[in-house]
């Protein structure tokens, strides 16, 4: 049970990874720094559930794999909460991705020598049932906190 789960899980992440890179190649929406930072967290729950599933027996070492799993799906989770906030104003964001830059400029394009505007990471690129992407992911991702930790408190 435990490694059925813990595969379920990591797929979840898996999933939520390959759909960003739909949106970003598929229809042209470039990620921002915060989108970025929300798939990290994604590639580390799917490894671990990677891990759980080929490791052999270690019982005690997939349940610690398979809480670490929720805390990487915590994480981008947390992160998801933090840019919504972001975006709807509720409190700033970094400086080097919102409006709150040097003077209306941000650091990131100061360093962009391609000129190319950047994606500001307090500026939604568009919602789904009144929930922008960074939303999306932290419900999801809430989601499969909840798978890992049924995995997390089954038997191997």
């Amino acid at each position: 049970m435990l490694k059925r789960y813990a595969s379920l899980a990591g797929l979840g992440s898996l999933a939520m990874v390959l759909g960003a890179w739909v949106f970003q190649y598929g229809f042209g929406m470039a990620p921002c720094a915060m989108c970025l930072w929300q798939r990290y967290p994604h590639w580390a729950a799917f490894g671990i559930g990677v891990l759980i599933l080929l490791l052999p027996g270690l019982h005690a070492g997939h349940r610690l794999l398979a809480w670490l799993g929720a805390l990487a799906a915590a994480t981008t989770a947390g992160i998801g909460v933090f840019h919504t906030g972001v975006e709807r104003t509720w409190w700033e964001g970094p400086s080097s991705c919102t409006g709150s830059g040097l003077g209306g400029l941000d650091g990131a394009s100061l360093l962009d020598p391609s000129g190319a505007a950047p994606v500001m990471c307090d500026q939604s690129a568009g919602e789904f049932l009144m929930l922008s992407m960074p939303s999306w992911n932290a419900l999801f991702s809430f989601a499969l906190v909840a798978v890992w930790i049924y995995a997390a408190t089954r038997r191997a």
